[in-house]
């Protein structure tokens, strides 16, 4: 009895073996991951280890985020075939550095260079910076709100510092001052004012004059304040003065500038001090502090630049005491202009130049050269950048809200400042799991959020009332899953837009597997004059499976009917072999044989219409007679 019982496991096996990798592919291409990985499993098991399935097994896990399963397979595959797809590949390599294996990374990451050579994913960039990479290559979903701020006016408004929640600025507005004949503007003072958020919106008030003790200003630009943290000392540009405090000219009747720093004492700027790195000879301006103010970065067109005017940058002591002026070198400096240097609190300069590839005049670049000796200029492109000047970019990295100044059409003034505010555009998927018979909300349904390359990005359970709710990344494409118990799964596409905020409703509809007595699925297909478990039937008959395994007490009876057609003793016989390959597949997939009482055909002994022998009937009409009925003799739960 023993020999006879795993003959006929070996047999069912041998059986259903070619169509367990078709089964397991219709389950992956629903999405299916774990059920399709369970199915590649028993193929592998059964020696049908090739490298579709052991991929397909990796992307099982992979889409699952579980690394350590999908190295696995990937590793398996790639043993199998070195020639695999570079997709693979890359994946593997994902895998390994998400488990820490960073030579193995490496290793496999050479060899997909030597096939992917221009792949931007790893273009220069080290290896163990992969995944570095693909965060800052990727602009995907993210947007910037740009706002031309209230407080501008139509004289120039430029330069923005913020500290704590004072915002410092240069403008011209003050029309009591003299007319400096370059722009024929008054001449540049420092304001501040009142940074506020109102209904979520940053709004900007009380807007004064900077006051600095003993200075008679009329005829003097002021501009570029930089602050150190605690907000007591200030640096910013002016022009040089002579006698009088009034400007100064050298022999060529230029006018240089300077930085000096003060000191706050009773809102007061007061101590004013000029710097040692100036000079009557050349330009010393738009000075900016390292987040640790340990360094101060500024703009000149000294001798021995690389261009019309280079950044520089000199160390600061605690005492206050200035260092050794050095150039930032022809990897931030061309022959052209950089100027308006600024260090965010990541440590990323932002900086604007004419002698980049650039837009038009002067445009906004960022690098990473505090971080990276070697880092590349970056144009941070459009709604920063335009046709016309675009400088003093500010940012708090924190927050990604932050400020620029540019004289581009449709401003205020000459030169305006720029709030703008980057954001990650989203948009909501909703919706309600239903009863497809009685539309009753199902709760505790299994609700998937699966992206475009099939990636499960988030998995979560309905209330009570049967909703749930995703928040999704705009411009994309994604696949709604929901499954439950007792119910076949049920599946909603949804495309998102690019506006931020939309709502999406898309409603599941699960159709129930139990009706009555019966566990009822799709009508269960045969080739002609045959009995064989095809791959759809397969895919269908696992939602027997499924229920099954749910109700490990459920016993059930099967039964097979045919249409009128052919003879009614063929139409038994072949009814019956229908029958018994049905129920010898339930077998295969360790469905215990005494849970299956019976599995009998019945031809066309009992016909659900009128299509008997001789009637003139439709195929449809055909079809509802030939039919698999799965009867439940009971479900005695505990």
């Amino acid at each position: 009895m023993k020999t006879k019982v795993i003959f006929t496991i070996i047999a069912l096996s041998s059986t259903f073996l070619f169509s367990q990798e078709k089964v397991a592919d219709k389950f992956f291409d629903n999405y299916a991951y774990m059920k399709a990985a369970e199915l590649y499993q028993e193929a592998v098991n059964n020696g049908e280890d090739n490298v579709h399935v052991l991929t397909r097994l990796g992307d099982c896990y992979y889409n699952n985020s579980d690394s350590k399963q999908a190295a696995v397979w990937y590793a398996k595959a790639l043993e199998k075939d070195k020639k695999i797809s570079p997709e693979f590949i890359y994946k593997y390599i994902q895998t390994q550095r998400s488990l820490g294996n960073y030579d193995e990374a490496d290793v496999w990451l050479a060899k997909f260079k030597e096939i992917q050579n221009n792949d931007s994913r790893v273009e220069d960039v080290k290896s163990s910076n992969l995944h570095l990479y693909e965060k800052l290559a990727s602009t995907k979903g993210v947007y910037v709100k740009v706002d031309n701020l209230s407080i501008n006016t139509n004289y120039s408004d430029f330069g923005s510092t913020v500290h704590d929640s004072t915002i410092y600025f240069a403008s011209s507005r003050d029309t009591k001052n003299d007319i400096y004949k370059w722009n024929n503007e008054p001449f540049l003072d420092l304001y501040q004012g009142d940074i506020t958020t109102k209904d979520g919106k940053k709004e900007i008030s009380n807007v004064k004059k900077l006051i600095f003790e003993g200075v008679h200003r009329d005829n003097l630009h002021y501009a570029d304040a930089a602050l150190t943290k605690d907000g007591q000392t200030m640096y910013f540009s002016r022009m040089n003065v002579g006698k009088r405090n009034r400007a100064r000219m050298d022999k060529q009747g230029t006018v240089q500038l300077k930085i000096y720093k003060a000191k706050l004492v009773d809102s007061v700027w007061s101590n004013i001090e000029e710097l040692a790195i100036n000079s009557d000879d050349f330009s010393t301006y738009h000075p900016a502090l390292s987040p640790d103010n340990k360094t101060l970065y500024f703009t000149s067109d000294r001798e021995g630049g690389l261009g019309q005017t280079d950044i520089y940058k000199v160390d600061i002591s605690n005492s206050g005491t200035i260092g050794e002026v050095s150039n930032l070198g022809p990897k931030i400096n061309t022959e052209g202009r950089e100027s308006y240097p600024f260090v965010a609190k990541d440590s990323t300069l932002y900086f604007s130049s004419d002698g980049f590839l650039n837009l038009g005049l002067l445009d906004i670049f960022k690098s990473e050269i505090l971080k990276d000796e070697n880092a590349e200029t970056e144009n941070l492109g459009a709604p920063y950048n335009s046709g016309y000047d675009d400088f003093a970019f500010a940012i708090d990295s924190d927050t990604n809200i932050g400020y620029f100044s540019s004289n581009r059409q449709d401003g205020k003034g000459s030169d305006d400042i720029y709030q703008f505010n980057i954001y990650e555009c989203k948009q909501s998927i909703k919706g309600i799991a239903r009863d497809s018979k009685t539309l009753n909300p199902l709760p505790l349904t299994k609700v998937q959020l699966i992206d475009e390359s099939g990636k499960i990005v988030e998995e979560v359970t309905t209330n009570e009332l049967g909703e749930y709710t995703f928040e999704a990344d705009c411009n994309n494409k994604y696949t709604i899953l929901g499954s439950k118990p007792d119910y076949k799964d049920a599946i909603a596409k949804v495309e998102t837009t690019d506006e931020h905020g939309k709502e999406h409703q898309a409603d599941l509809f699960l159709i129930p597997l139990i009706n009555d007595n019966e566990i009822v699925i799709n009508p269960i297909f045969f080739n002609f004059d045959k009995w064989d478990i095809r791959p759809d039937a397969a895919y269908e008959l696992e939602n027997i499976v499924s229920v099954m395994r749910e109700h490990p007490k459920m016993i059930i009876k099967i039964e097979s009917h045919t249409d009128s057609r052919g003879t009614d003793s063929y139409n038994m016989k072949l009814s019956d072999r229908r029958a018994k390959s049905t129920r010898d597949y339930l077998f295969s997939r360790n469905i215990a044989q005494d849970r299956i009482t019976s599995a009998i055909g019945y031809g066309e002994s009992q016909l659900v219409n009128q299509c008997s022998n001789g009637v003139k009937c439709t195929e449809e009409e055909h079809q509802e007679n030939r039919r698999s009925k799965f009867i439940i003799l009971s479900d005695n739960e505990d």
